[in-house]
Order: C-alpha cells, then sequence, then structure tokens
C-alpha cells in the first residue's frame, strides 16, 4: 500500500517503466514509504473506451490520464507533493501536458485493508 491504478492509453514498455519509476519514487518521497509497498495496476484505455462532457474521445485530441491512489490517509501537504511528483511522472512518460493529468486519491482506513487474510489494523 499504496496501490495506483493508472487509466490511460496503451504505450510501450519502457514508457510504462519510466512511470512505474517516477511514481514509485514520487510515493516513497511523499508519504515516506518503501519501494517495496507501492504497486501499479496499467488499465489501457481506448479512444473509444473514453467520454468527456458527453464526447467520445478521440485518441491524440486530449484524452486524460487518470491515476487513483488507494493509500492509508495522508495528510493535505503530503497528497499536494505527491500529486506534483504523478503528475510530472506522467507527462513525462507519456507526453501529455499537466491539464491532462487528473489524480485522485482513494484514502482508506487501516481497518478497510486486508493482506493475507489480515487487517493492517491488527
Amino acid at each position: 500500500m499504496p496501490y495506483v491504478e493508472v487509466l490511460a492509453p496503451q504505450v510501450p514498455p519502457q514508457r510504462k517503466a519510466l512511470l512505474a519509476r517516477s511514481v514509485t519514487d514520487g510515493l516513497m518521497s511523499a508519504f515516506s514509504v518503501g519501494a517495496d509497498t507501492v504497486t501499479l495496476y496499467f488499465i489501457p484505455i481506448a479512444a473509444d473506451d473514453y467520454a468527456h462532457a458527453g464526447v467520445m474521445g478521440i485518441r491524440g485530441a486530449g484524452q486524460r490520464i487518470l491515476l487513483k491512489v488507494h493509500a492509508f490517509r495522508r495528510s493535505e501537504a503530503e497528497r499536494r507533493a505527491a500529486a506534483i511528483a504523478l503528475t510530472r511522472g506522467v507527462c513525462s512518460a507519456y507526453g501529455v501536458p499537466s491539464d491532462h493529468v487528473a489524480v485522485y486519491f482513494l484514502d482508506r482506513d487501516k481497518s478497510e485493508v486486508s493482506h493475507d487474510a489480515k487487517l493492517a489494523s491488527d
């Protein structure tokens, strides 16, 4: 924990690797966690799987990239630092402007997370 869902257009593996490294480094710095706690899931989104303002997306015409960060609650300052780092990483890896990137923090209480059938709060 944290887990990051990356909903974005398909890119070559080396660009995904670049994003994985930058997101991991950014969360390590912002959240004071180790690399072994950060996991990314890449969920490819095609242009016809995306709509904004009621209009279906057109590949290359401003498709937004969404990162959903599932993590234990952090302070606003920590989330702000993470948002900056993650947005920069997406812009670099995908070659998009920052206004095409959204980062959503889906905070979890330790009692809402289980690994190996044990709650994190136990």
